[in-house]
């Protein structure tokens, strides 16, 4: 039994190697393939340890030494991904976005923020984690909900955001000897996100959405191992709550709704909007899923954002007062207690500035993941159909030919013509930008302009 079982755990592990090489081995059409350098790892995991738990800037440095500095594969869980660095890379992304390329979530993500909508049959591949893809005519219908994010509607909101920024520095921050900056940052950004896409004013509910979703952004980056005391376990749970939430709040709208009642938020135009592929309506649990994704993103980004803002600012006294003096400057003109209209946020430019350099240097999400709809090639490489392709800011944003003295906080950059394109770009790029850039840049600079007139 003893030679049984040393016997059996020498052949798993080669099983193994060999059932991944196939797998991942593209399929060739009588044509010689060129794949990218790199390497596929150990079976199973690949370099999702590496990736997930090493410092990501190493990581990428490392593998462009040692590989390549434009392209290189490797693989993530089974996934095999072919990263593209620079400049070059980001822009043939997004130039070919939804001709030779889809959205395409890690497996951590598909399975938090999941969907029973699937892909069209005709984008789909072969590989088993694309099932949960999201279709871009769905989403377009959730993300980019007719008006919401637009400049216009954003005027409107200018001044209810600015009340609710002042409530939150009263309530939180005012007269506090120690304040956890990023944790408060959450709980306001889920407050606004309450208000404007789900009209929820509930206090005790969104500071209970705030604790659930912070559960879920730990669990974002880490092996996705469903196991009682894991992060993504706690992660699993916590995504199931909100879900919840979402849910009784769509059955409580619904009645109103269905008696004229007409109520202005993206979850009320969610549950009265049929889905474009079906015409029919979309069921609760999708619509739950996708407010969820929407609230992570208006969540966690503009959090984190913050959080570095804030330290960077009380680490550079000079900065800190250039900031201080535009921001009142702007006070100075006003009535007390008349809020900030949008013209005033349009001149705040030295603070969206320091901003912008502070999501140079500390990025709020390190790169974006695409699935490949086609065999194409990149730098003389083939990427096979259904790999994963992943791009990250980290392979951009200390490159002096981008930036010059990288190492430099220097908000001065973005005064005139700014970096060059695909470079600095917090908010994504070509036809997946982010549709809620002008909402987060609303949120940081009123609540900049709050901050630090009544607290620091």
């Amino acid at each position: 039994m003893d030679n049984f079982l040393l016997s059996f755990s020498v052949i798993l592990p080669i099983f193994f190697a060999i059932f991944i090489f196939h797998a991942l081995k593209p399929k060739s059409n009588g044509k010689p393939e060129k794949l990218p350098p790199g390497s596929f790892g150990f079976p199973i995991v690949g370099e999702a340890i590496s990736f997930l738990y090493q410092n990501h800037d190493k990581f990428l440095s490392h593998r462009m030494e040692k590989h390549s500095s434009t392209i290189f594969k490797t693989n993530l869980l089974g996934d095999p991904v072919v990263v593209l660095c620079g400049t070059a890379g980001h822009k043939f992304i997004a130039s070919n976005e939804l001709q030779i390329f889809q959205s395409w979530r890690p497996q951590s993500m598909q399975k938090l923020f999941r969907s029973s909508i699937q892909p069209p049959s005709s984008s789909s591949s072969s590989s088993s984690s694309s099932s949960t893809s999201i279709t871009r005519e769905t989403e377009k219908q959730i993300t980019r909900a007719p008006g919401f994010m637009r400049t216009d509607a954003l005027v409107h909101y200018v001044g209810i955001m600015d009340g609710a920024v002042q409530e939150h520095l009263k309530n939180h921050w005012v007269g506090k000897e120690i304040v956890n900056v990023h944790r408060q940052a959450q709980l306001l950004f889920l407050t606004l996100a309450g208000r404007f896409f789900m009209g929820l004013e509930d206090s005790a509910l969104i500071e209970k959405l705030s604790n659930l979703m912070h559960k879920i952004m730990l669990s974002l980056d880490v092996l996705p191992l469903n196991v009682p005391g894991t992060s993504f376990y706690n992660g699993m749970k916590a995504a199931k709550e909100v879900r919840q939430e979402i849910q009784l709040l769509i059955k409580e709208k619904k009645t109103p709704m269905d008696n004229g009642a007409q109520m202005q938020d993206i979850l009320s135009f969610m549950i009265s909007r049929p889905d474009p592929s079906t015409g029919k309506p979309l069921l609760d649990a999708d619509v739950a899923d996708k407010v969820m994704g929407l609230l992570s993103g208006a969540f966690n980004s503009p959090s984190i954002s913050i959080s570095f803002i804030m330290k960077f600012l009380g680490e550079r006294p000079e900065i800190y007062e250039k900031v201080r003096y535009e921001q009142l400057e702007i006070a100075s003109s006003k009535q007390v207690g008349e809020a900030l209209t949008w013209e005033e946020e349009d001149v705040m430019k030295y603070s969206w500035n320091v901003a912008l350099e502070v999501m140079r240097l500390r990025p709020p999400t390190r790169g974006l993941f695409r699935e490949a709809l086609t065999l194409t090639e990149y730098e003389g490489y083939t990427i096979p159909k259904g790999w994963k392709v992943y791009w990250t800011v980290c392979s951009t944003k200390m490159d002096p030919e981008c930036f010059p003295e990288p190492e430099k906080f220097d908000p001065t950059r973005y005064a005139i013509e700014g970096p060059p394109p695909y470079t600095n770009v917090p908010f994504g790029s070509g036809p997946r930008t982010c549709p809620g850039k002008d909402y987060a840049r609303l949120q940081i600079l009123t609540f900049l302009h709050h901050v630090v007139k009544r607290v620091v």
